[in-house]
């Protein structure tokens, strides 16, 4: 199966784009589903959590109060390497999974925020990078999560710049803010990624 990884930064736009591609016919692989998936009750994301913060990171429903850990692991790295140490293995696991069962497509986009910094390259043939202006991610960020500016700054700090995952990529596209223009770019790029896959198949 041909497999195109989606990266970019938080708030970049690569659920738009990836709901773009799927309207096409691409299978979707999101790495941020399956992440929230292991964080539930019952999971093995869930009961690792809970053991290294103890009951106080639950809500009243039992779920994993998600935005107070988010808050903790942004202002604290220690924290967030901890965290990814334990999610990522489990993550790279269920992608591979995901993608040795899909049949119905001719290519896989994996959408994986931390891409080149977590090591999923391993799973992927090509890179599309999103790209777009600090300004508009900071202002999609702090709009989108309700968090303040300095949170907001925090995690995108946290990142790859554009800079470095562009010149990382394969592809780029822009998502500034033209749909016109994207939906263009995401059409010419899925007969592209269509056509290797049949390639691949054949």
């Amino acid at each position: 199966m041909y497999v195109v990884g989606l990266t970019g930064g938080i708030a970049s736009g690569k659920t738009t784009i990836s709901e773009m591609f799927q309207a096409l016919g691409a299978a979707i692989i999101d790495t941020d589903t399956i992440s929230r998936r292991l964080l539930e009750p019952g999971q093995k994301g869930f009961a690792k959590v809970v053991e290294k913060f103890g009951n106080g990171i639950l809500l009243d429903t039992g779920e994993i109060d998600r935005r107070r850990l988010r808050h903790l692991v942004f202002n604290d790295n220690k924290l967030k390497i901890w965290l990814e140490s334990i999610l990522h293995p489990l993550i790279f696991e269920s992608c591979r999974q995901e993608i040795d069962c899909v049949k119905n497509s001719n290519y896989v986009l994996l959408v994986v925020p931390l891409l080149f910094e977590s090591g999923f390259t391993a799973l992927v043939d090509r890179v599309l990078a999103v790209d777009c202006s600090r300004n508009v991610q900071l202002n999609r960020l702090t709009n989108r999560d309700k968090i303040d500016i300095d949170l907001a700054e925090k995690m995108i700090a946290q990142q790859l710049s554009n800079e470095e995952r562009i010149n990382l990529a394969d592809d780029i596209i822009n998502n500034n803010g033209e749909e016109a223009e994207l939906s263009a770019r995401v059409q010419h790029l899925h007969q592209q990624y269509s056509l290797k896959g049949k390639t691949e198949i054949a």
